[in-house]
């Protein structure tokens, strides 16, 4: 790319008008990720082979300059998202409206995946979070224990449309993570919600997020899920947190739980053949070959 044309690109972006405007989030997303890897990038690239740096050196404090007023747009935004939160102003139906506002959502989007797959909707919801630092891990995880992944924030919005939540539900989450899921099946249905989660700096971190989002009927614990206490439940979702025999050791422990009342269990990953497998389950969505697509189960 020429020097022409990166000043060029860059007098395209700056000049787009709608990108300056707060709803423009997806494009805007895609135009400051153009900027920092395809235009700086590039620019830092060509000043390690030149021995005349000037007009580069202008070149990337003019895109850094166009960078930092979009990305100060984002900060403004999320700021004020955050505020509006913490005062009750989007809970349940409310909350997607709001996402709508910013992307087309659709679960239908959803084709069959044989990957697990993030678009800008994740980069939203990950600015949403008051903190976006990712805490180290403190504690080695056991032979059967899955390293921490989020779920596709477009999963749990498809498992809430899908599922059909009442108010009577308390929702958990096995290897809750920093708390995404979470803390968003409480913004989409109002519900209480717990988390299960074996490291203690991401359940800190999970309890620190809902606590500053004023969500107190988020609750976070840190504990190892062969050991929770499970009595309240009637919805359970994993993420694949463990397999083997310490996934089986847990679904016995649910379905000790199932004899007491009926509850159902939400899949997402490998661990959804091992829980197809449990008799006491009955498989409530369709079967899919695919592994990355929601697993609804239902206790006799």
């Amino acid at each position: 790319m020429t020097i022409f044309k990166i000043r060029s690109a860059i007098e395209t972006i700056e000049k787009d008008a709608s990108l300056y405007k707060e709803r423009n989030l997806d494009n805007r997303i895609e135009a400051v990720d153009f900027l920092g890897f395809q235009i700086i990038g590039h620019i830092e690239d060509l000043l390690r082979k030149t021995d005349e740096p000037d007009q580069l050196i202008l070149l990337k404090y003019y895109a850094e300059k166009v960078k930092s007023e979009l990305e100060e747009i984002d900060t403004n935004l999320f700021q004020k998202l955050r505020a509006k939160i913490r005062t009750v102003e989007y809970p349940g139906k409310e909350f997607k409206s709001l996402v709508n506002q910013y992307f087309d959502f659709n679960s239908a989007c959803n084709k069959h995946q044989e990957e697990i797959g993030y678009d800008n909707l994740d980069i939203f919801i990950n600015r949403l979070f008051p903190f976006e630092t990712m805490p180290e891990q403190t504690k080695d995880l056991e032979p059967e224990m899955v390293y921490y992944q989020k779920t596709p924030a477009r999963m749990v919005f498809e498992l809430v449309e899908k599922f059909g939540f009442t108010k009577e539900d308390v929702f958990f989450d096995l290897g809750s993570g920093l708390g995404q899921v979470a803390i968003l099946v409480n913004l989409l249905t109002g519900i209480s919600v717990k988390g299960i989660e074996f490291e203690p700096a991401f359940c800190e971190y999970a309890r620190d997020c809902a606590v500053e989002l004023n969500l107190f009927n988020v609750t976070f614990i840190n504990a190892d899920a062969r050991k929770a206490d499970y009595s309240e439940g009637t919805v359970f979702f994993m993420f694949t947190p463990f397999r083997g025999e310490m996934l089986q050791e847990v679904l016995d422990l649910l379905r000790k739980e199932s004899l007491l009342r009926k509850i159902k269990i939400i899949t997402y990953g490998p661990c959804t053949a091992q829980v197809a497998s449990q008799r006491w389950l009955d498989f409530a969505a369709p079967k899919d070959d695919h592994i990355y697509k929601l697993g609804i189960f239902s206790s006799f």
